[in-house]
């Protein structure tokens, strides 16, 4: 044998034995995964029954998923747990492997099973009312927010850009024309809509939408920022539009999330809106970029002279607090004209908060909650100079919409707060006591994914469900 077919022997046989060593060292076990049915008989039986009805927990072919449908949801409850709620964390015990197969096999005997999700219930029991639930409203796509013009007619938001009417009960076929174009991509598209608080003498109606400029090269995605803007509207026609807040255009992200998006306005007529952090939870605590904010400006677009970076170098004047995670909820309580919203946290950590002047909320040097894929984004909760939440929700419910109840049709209600949730497809009712919140009770759940709420002229509560493309209509039920 020549030397060089030697050496070249040799060389393989070297190269086969580090290759055997590394593969020795993984520690990337391979993972011999259970049957299903075996593993759903060994961990989840003994309380869900071993035909999947419910035995010390809830069935699980009801069509309904306590804290989440689609198949990630419920991934994440299987892995991760909800220990509040009596579910333990199975991460530790299955493998993804066998977590993803046990998913698909309760997905795929709910569909032998033809098991479907419950009717919208015609009827609810509260802690206090017996309620009647109607549709007030439906055949929208991906409705987001309502607002009422008048006792007859209200106007509703769909993601995908188009305005629409209702007119004493009836949705209008033709969408108001001429609005803005928005970038209708992820969480992005036409937000919420506002109405002035003297829109009976002055018809300005307030829009909040994710505004793109134009896509550079190589950018998949055009950047984007949310923008307010407000009109008039004629004959079915958005006119007089005003520009009242455009972020500068170097702070335009790509992302598709966190546009937050809500409008209110306080006693003295101050128009607050939120953006969320856009994906860069670092720039939640930069006072130089609107992302991660909730801002204020006069109803016209002026920045009033009062907020707290007023004249600052470097800071957006238009901020009013910061380190924001995605506030999809905003409410002036009826009472002391406070500002609050609801934010998304990640996994676990909504939060409920009562915005003050130039405080600080957190995000994300502080969080009660963890990223998706399980990962510490940080083990701090508390932090001086921080505001620590009112109420928070651990697991997420993906809090979204936002009102306080003021009206006759539920005087038990009145001031308390109405807290919408899309994975949850929940509407919560909070009992607010001297900035605490001392209990909450859930009005409808499994209805839908609620994107807002709004209490009615006529103090009835409007519930917008994003899927279905409904609105209900909750009032009292007659007594007997």
């Amino acid at each position: 044998m020549s030397y060089k077919n030697s050496h070249v022997i040799l060389l393989f046989i070297m190269f086969s034995f580090f290759a055997l060593l590394e593969a020795c060292q993984t520690d990337k076990p391979t993972v011999a995964v259970a049957s299903s049915p075996e593993n759903f008989g060994k961990h989840c039986a003994s309380c869900h029954g071993e035909d999947l009805k419910g035995e010390i927990a809830q069935s699980l072919l009801d069509g309904s998923w306590q804290f989440g449908a689609g198949r990630n949801n419920i991934f994440r409850s299987i892995k991760f747990g909800h220990p509040h709620h009596g579910m333990p964390s199975w991460g530790a015990v299955l493998a993804d492997e066998e977590i993803d197969t046990l998913v698909g096999y309760l997905l795929a005997e709910e569909e032998r099973l033809g098991i479907t999700k419950p009717p919208i219930p015609k009827e609810i029991e509260t802690q206090d009312y017996m309620v009647n639930v109607d549709v007030f409203a439906d055949g929208l796509e991906t409705p987001w927010s309502i607002a009422f013009t008048s006792p007859t007619r209200a106007l509703v938001t769909e993601k995908e850009g188009r305005l629409r009417m209702i007119e004493n009960g009836q949705l209008l076929k033709d969408t108001v024309a001429g609005i803005p174009a928005v970038r209708a991509s992820g969480q992005g598209g036409l937000l919420d809509v506002n109405v002035d608080p003297d829109f009976a003498s002055n018809g300005w109606v307030y829009l909040a939408f994710s505004h793109a400029i134009a896509k550079q090269e190589g950018e998949e995605q055009a950047p984007a920022m949310t923008s307010i803007v407000r009109g008039h509207i004629e004959n079915n026609t958005w006119t007089d539009q005003e520009v009242l807040f455009e972020a500068p255009h170097s702070s335009y992200r790509t992302a598709g999330q966190h546009f937050g998006g809500r409008i209110v306005f306080d006693p003295e007529g101050y128009l607050y809106f939120s953006i969320g952090d856009r994906g860069d939870g670092d720039g939640a605590q930069d006072l130089s970029k609107p992302n991660g904010k909730v801002h204020r400006i006069h109803t016209d677009g002026r920045i009033p002279t009062s907020n707290p970076f007023y004249g600052k170098k470097d800071a957006l004047q238009t901020i009013y607090s910061y380190g924001h995670r995605n506030p999809q909820g905003l409410a002036v309580h009826p009472e002391t004209g406070q500002v609050w919203d609801t934010e998304h946290g990640p996994l676990g950590g909504d939060e409920v908060n009562l915005i003050k002047s130039g405080a600080n909320y957190g995000w994300p040097v502080i969080s009660y909650g963890i990223n998706y894929n399980g990962e510490i984004i940080t083990d701090i909760t508390r932090k001086e100079g921080m505001e620590q939440p009112i109420y928070y929700w651990k697991p997420s419910i993906a809090a979204c919409g936002l009102d306080f109840y003021q009206g006759d049709l539920f005087p038990k209600w009145n001031n308390q707060m109405l807290a919408g949730a899309l994975k949850f497809e929940a509407l919560q009712l909070l009992d607010i006591e001297q900035d605490r919140v001392m209990y909450q009770q859930t009005l409808l759940k499994n209805a839908g994914r609620v994107r807002d709420v709004s209490t009615g002229p006529d103090g009835a509560i409007y519930v917008v469900l994003n899927n279905p493309g409904t609105i209900l209509r909750l009032s009292p039920a007659p007594t007997m």
